[in-house]
């Protein structure tokens, strides 16, 4: 998402938040969509597998044997995704043993797979509005500390909520390139 559009209309010659003009910037259609972060965030994380792999080793579920047993996963499955998780750096690989056995190993989350803890939420509050039953959704999450209800909220800079339609002019970053 690399140019001057608007969530709303097409915004490349409204003004800047500075108050001047972006008339220079190309449409959006112009620039690389494989530069953007969400497709190449998407590489990483981008099916139904790796995306419930975070989800339980986020919840605790940490060994082999208890992802493919909660997930339904098959084993050669879960090994890929594991092995592709830890590759990039998302989860974080650790041997333990229990006395008697081989030697095996657990999943935690990576500093950078804790920073997807807010995507995680945000596909979870997003199916409880519009893809839960009558009965409501299947799990609530709380703040640890105090107990309350946990919501994602999208903010800018300045702290400013934006609420369920927000407004958003997406312009090019450093890392842009236009299509050739």
């Amino acid at each position: 998402m690399t140019s001057a559009t608007d969530t709303d209309s097409t915004a490349a010659s409204e003004p800047a938040a500075s108050g001047h003009l972006d008339s220079h910037l190309r449409p959006y259609q112009e620039y690389d969509s494989e530069t953007c972060s969400i497709a190449r965030t998407l590489a990483l994380v981008g099916d139904r597998w790796t995306l419930l792999v975070l989800r339980d080793v986020a919840n605790g579920v940490r060994r082999f044997d208890d992802l493919v047993s909660h997930l339904g996963v098959a084993r050669n499955v879960l090994s890929r995704r594991l092995a592709a998780l830890v590759e990039s750096d998302l989860i974080v690989r650790t041997a333990y043993r229990a006395e008697g056995a081989r030697e095996r190993y657990e999943y935690r989350l990576s500093h950078a797979g804790r920073e997807l803890m807010p995507v995680l939420l945000a596909f979870m509050a997003w199916g409880d509005q519009h893809l839960a039953g009558d009965d409501g959704p299947p799990a609530v999450t709380r703040h640890a500390d105090c107990g309350a209800k946990v919501r994602v909220l999208v903010t800018c800079e300045a702290g400013h909520e934006l609420g369920a339609r927000p407004r958003v002019r997406v312009e090019p970053g450093p890392g842009s390139r236009t299509r050739s």
